[in-house]
């Protein structure tokens, strides 16, 4: 019989759609089971603070539509301290709470791996970030929605790239990881797409436009993860002087790529994923992460999902170079 009889759930670093689905699946599964639930406020920072408020099924209704986080999100470093975790446990223990849910990204599990190392308190963690750059998974929470967030965007950008025969430099969100820019890219029929896992891009986006102003091509969207040489403003400033017949403009998506109401995808895998977790709990399962790999649920360890490098998909890194020629 399990131990459990108490839960917490909590939603850390940077928020992502689909988190509230989350906070709305790891609700009603623990309720179906009879547990209690609480809502841990503002991440770690409530947990440390005592930031406690009880979830109900009616709690969490209507919600699933929403974006952002109904518990709240923030940045701890006090958490990363000894005596910051000392508190949380002692805070954790005075509530009478048997176990955690997690919903953020590697950040948010680095934490409770260490918290889960030191205590006898067992977390789980539910991949929570629109970079989808945990390893492990497959599928992040809100990578979906961000990725049409983009090209949405993008689609209205080009309108007027072609209309006045002008250069866009598209910025997105992806400061060590290219997974939004690749995607995205390919999705909007992108000219060309620079991300951080691919080196010296940018001598290569010399040859490309200059072959494309050989073959009097009127419009280029560049989509650029944020986190490439600089980012899209430094690329263009690199090449504004080489380049004086064409007219560059650079977009900065920036945090409208995290908000909006969560995609279909990211609402389903939010519930999968919510579920899951509490079984992990009941199961007595401790220091892992929930993920997807090929479309089955999977218990992964925070230390393998922090440590661990993702790779973009080098096949679609291939077919994005040879569609835009």
């Amino acid at each position: 019989m399990s131990k459990i009889k108490k839960i917490g759930v909590l939603t850390s670093g940077g928020d992502a759609p689909g988190m509230n689905a989350a906070i709305r699946s790891v609700t009603r599964t623990a309720i179906y089971y009879n547990l209690d639930v609480l809502g841990i406020r503002h991440g770690f920072k409530g947990m440390i603070e005592g930031y406690f408020k009880p979830l109900k099924a009616h709690t969490v209704s209507d919600i699933i539509q929403r974006g952002g986080t109904i518990l709240k999100t923030a940045r701890c470093p006090e958490f990363m301290t000894k005596t910051g975790r000392k508190k949380a446990y002692g805070n954790l223990k005075s509530m009478k709470i048997d176990g955690v849910v997690v919903i953020g990204g590697d950040g948010t599990f680095t934490g409770a791996g260490v918290f889960g190392e030191e205590y006898d308190i067992p977390f789980i963690g539910i991949p929570g970030t629109i970079d989808n750059d945990i390893y492990g998974t497959d599928v992040t929470i809100g990578y979906d929605t961000a990725l049409n967030t983009v090209v949405e965007a993008v689609d209205k950008i080009r309108d007027t790239a072609s209309a006045h025969n002008r250069l866009f430099f598209v910025e997105v969100m992806g400061a060590e990881a290219g997974f939004i820019a690749l995607r995205s890219g390919i999705a909007c029929g992108a000219e060309a797409i620079l991300i951080p896992e691919e080196k010296d891009q940018v001598a290569t986006l010399k040859s490309f436009l200059e072959d494309g102003f050989r073959r009097k091509k009127s419009r280029n969207i560049i989509i650029v993860a944020e986190g490439d040489e600089g980012g899209a403003i430094e690329i263009a400033r690199k090449l504004k002087h080489e380049f004086k017949d064409y007219s560059m403009r650079v977009t900065v998506l920036g945090h409208i790529q995290r908000g909006g109401s969560p995609s279909v995808f990211d609402r389903v895998t939010a519930s999968r994923l919510g579920y899951h977790a509490v079984e992990a709990l009941l199961d007595g399962q401790k220091n892992a992460m929930v993920g997807v790999q090929d479309n089955e649920v999977v218990l992964v360890p925070f230390r393998k999902a922090v440590k661990l490098n993702k790779d973009v998909n080098r096949e679609l890194l291939e077919i994005s170079k040879i569609l835009s020629i």
